[in-house]
């Protein structure tokens, strides 16, 4: 590759992570690419930004210009402290461009390296790619084994290398077929955007576990996670890239594969639930529209005689909105976040540390005091952000306390791209739904019940035991596809009903 611009160095945000960071599921990544524009990787930086929550360690860009060639910069840190800047920006020319934003599902967790920053880039006989992924490969570990004795040497941590190391071993001609032959060899989830120097690539893996949408731009052509980031640039939503399909784009328009053997989809449902941002569309329904239906859900099948309806902010307010509608329970914003404490301390003291979710979260007293408060958050994973946010409101006068949560008991851990704690670590993996209301100390704790969440999510019926619509592992234990390196490491799949 031409160029390598050095790593800023990362704001500390470790501490975070004391405080209720570890106690929610980590939004796996973000992808962005765009072709036949000027000056693509501004847009690529915007829609990185738009794609933010998808991922905060670090963030990277890779442009092609037809007479400077690839140029990659990646960095830790936010998009908006790195890819902003004048000087930084005009190093990325031309009209093509790709981008990831990082959250660390395999790799080092919590210690990302640059050398594990996407996009990740190899230069083939018929030229560059460079390639980002979002998802995760679940026989990772043996595809790089069998990698490494065939004498590939790799250069990170990440799974995603993977599939540039079975590109350069195939002996197909052309860039998209040999990614259409690495990605026969990968089992798992992925949603990948790659470029030539005049192609865009976009597949999706047969089960479409992981989201990726096609947009247009002026004269040019997106692809991105989600549709957000095609408003923040001016696109247009065109349509999303089908389960098992690779879309080639270039100045000639869009040319559309299905390589891979047909499966029936099963989108990751927990997308609706927490990981796309509100204003996203998934499957042709509004995601804020879809969280709402949630709460609504929610409040018949739980019910409980309240003064308020409250949302942990921000995930829970859709779903809190939906609630109050469908109770008739007034809805108020009893918790405020501060959206600027991560730039608050930058050496914080032990004391700092011990303040926790305080530091990100104040109840409105005034709201609280002598109130029975229905609280609604979008999961309850480890428990203790619960515990303390319970605290907090009862330290404020709260006269009762009941927790409404809009997604079922998060019993299993996720294999498909999102970080979460071993099973043993998961509240509702050790528990039953009493135990951890007994645990949480409030007066009462209900979740939705799966069936309840796939009605909300626009299935009638519920769900089809037979034949789930969704991706649910994290609620029922029932993996689309084997985590093979999981099991090898001695990982126990729910055993037949």
């Amino acid at each position: 590759m031409s160029k390598i611009m050095p790593p800023a160095h990362p704001f500390d945000t470790s501490f975070l992570r004391d405080a209720d960071e570890d106690d929610k599921l980590k939004e796996e990544c973000g992808v962005f690419g765009v072709i036949g524009v000027g000056d693509a990787a501004n847009f690529v930086a915007l829609g990185l930004h738009a794609l933010q929550h998808r991922g905060q360690e670090a963030g990277g860009i890779v442009s092609h210009h037809p007479e400077h060639g690839f140029q990659s910069a990646r960095r830790f840190g936010y998009v908006r402290d790195n890819f902003t800047s004048q000087k930084v920006m005009e190093t990325l020319p031309g009209p093509l461009a790709i981008g990831h934003v990082r959250y660390s599902t395999t790799g080092s967790k919590g210690q990302t390296a640059i050398r594990d920053v996407q996009p990740f880039f190899g230069e083939f006989a018929m030229g560059g790619a460079a390639i980002a992924h979002n998802g995760n490969i679940t026989n990772a570990n043996a595809l790089r084994r069998e990698l490494i004795e065939r004498g590939s040497i790799f250069q990170s941590s990440s799974d995603s290398e993977c599939i540039i190391h079975l590109m350069a071993r195939s002996l197909q001609r052309t860039i998209p077929e040999r990614m259409e032959d690495a990605l026969r060899r990968v089992e798992g989830a992925f949603s990948v955007v790659a470029m030539t120097r005049t192609k865009l690539i976009g597949v999706r893996d047969p089960l479409g576990v992981r989201p990726l949408v096609l947009g247009k731009v002026g004269e040019g052509w997106a692809l991105s996670s989600e549709t957000c980031a095609l408003d923040i640039i001016g696109g247009e939503f065109i349509r999303e890239i089908e389960p098992g399909e690779m879309v080639v784009i270039t100045a000639n328009g869009v040319e559309s594969h299905f390589p891979f053997r047909p499966q029936k989809p099963r989108f990751c449902i927990f997308e609706h639930v927490y990981f796309s941002r509100p204003d996203s569309i998934l499957g042709g329904r509004s995601v804020y529209e879809t969280r709402e239906a949630i709460g609504r859900e929610l409040a018949k099948e739980s019910p409980v005689e309240a003064d308020l309806v409250c949302p942990v902010p921000d995930s829970g307010t859709p779903a809190a909105i939906g609630y109050s509608l469908a109770s008739g329970i007034p809805y108020a914003m009893g918790i405020i976040r501060n959206q600027y404490m991560g730039r608050t301390f930058i050496e914080p003291t032990e004391q700092i540390r011990n303040m926790g979710v305080r530091l990100k979260l104040n109840v409105n007293r005034a709201l609280i005091k002598g109130k029975r408060v229905i609280l609604v958050d979008d999961s309850v994973v480890r428990g203790t952000t619960s515990r303390k946010i319970k605290e907090m409101i009862l330290d404020a006068g709260a006269k009762e306390v009941h927790f409404r949560i809009a997604s079922p008991p998060t019993a299993w851990p996720c294999f498909y791209g999102v970080d979460t704690p071993q099973r043993e670590k998961l509240l509702a993996a050790t528990m039953s739904e009493e135990e951890m209301r007994d645990h949480l100390q409030v007066d009462s704790l209900k979740f939705i019940s799966l069936d309840g969440l796939y009605r909300a999510v626009g299935e009638a019926d519920g769900r089809n035991s037979m034949q789930p619509q969704y991706c649910d592992a994290c609620f029922s234990g029932e993996y689309p596809v084997e985590p093979a390196d999981q099991i090898e490491s001695g990982f126990e799949m729910k055993a037949a009903e």
